[in-house]
């Protein structure tokens, strides 16, 4: 058992490395760079999300890096996937990708707060679910207009929905990336402490405000 047992440990541990690097890619700072839109984190909320990289007046960096964070939790969770055949390694790869983009390991662990990571990790995790989240979100958007609450909502929801709604629905989610939604919508809200703050006290600013975007995925 124990010959057996050391390669599957090994591989995991490995997933779990490569994944965590892989998140941990700082694409809202290197496209700024690259493309001389200057230091992403010395301009508004000194984040390194997408939503941040818009305030150099950079659309097109904006969305590329927005789909490049949600890409690399994507890519994480698939790799693994498909290499090991493990819904376990899967989860793993993915969670420590999360970890990597909240916590880079190049930026001296300040990263950003994960909401397009986690889309894009549930989108490829179980994608009625992950759809089920996207809409969340818009609905929320389009409702009350402040990105970091409908962020909260979708995170906080999505667990629920993978437990009841969608397993109902002939789409059932396996136990690991159960946990990994869980998981990650923890961190998202434990990320946000300060937005809670400001939505508590009627100060959140609202999407298209002056100072809307302070939700730094």
């Amino acid at each position: 058992m124990q010959d057996l047992a050391a390669p599957a440990l090994a591989t995991l541990g490995l997933v779990t490395l490569a994944g965590y690097l892989l998140g941990s890619i700082p694409f809202g700072v290197l496209l700024t760079r690259a493309f001389g839109a200057g230091d992403v984190r010395k301009i508004g909320s000194g984040n390194i999300g997408a939503t941040n990289v818009l305030r150099t007046g950079r659309k097109d960096l904006a969305i590329a890096t927005l789909l490049l964070d949600a890409g690399k939790g994507a890519a994480a969770l698939l790799l693994a996937r498909y290499i090991t055949g493990s819904e376990v390694a899967a989860a793993l790869a993915g969670g420590a990708a999360f970890l990597g983009h909240l916590y880079p390991v190049w930026l001296k662990f300040k990263g950003g707060k994960g909401v397009a990571t986690f889309f894009g990790l549930m989108l490829a995790a179980h994608w009625p679910l992950g759809l089920v989240a996207a809409l969340i979100w818009l609905v929320c958007a389009f409702a009350f207009r402040i990105s970091s609450l409908s962020a909260l909502i979708a995170s906080a929801v999505t667990p629920l929905i993978g437990i009841t709604s969608v397993a109902s629905m002939g789409f059932p989610i396996a136990k690991p990336i159960y946990l990994l939604a869980i998981f990650a919508a923890v961190l998202i809200w434990f990320r946000h402490h300060e937005n809670i703050g400001r939505l508590i006290k009627g100060q959140e600013p609202k999407i298209g405000g002056k100072k809307a975007g302070d939700v730094k995925a």
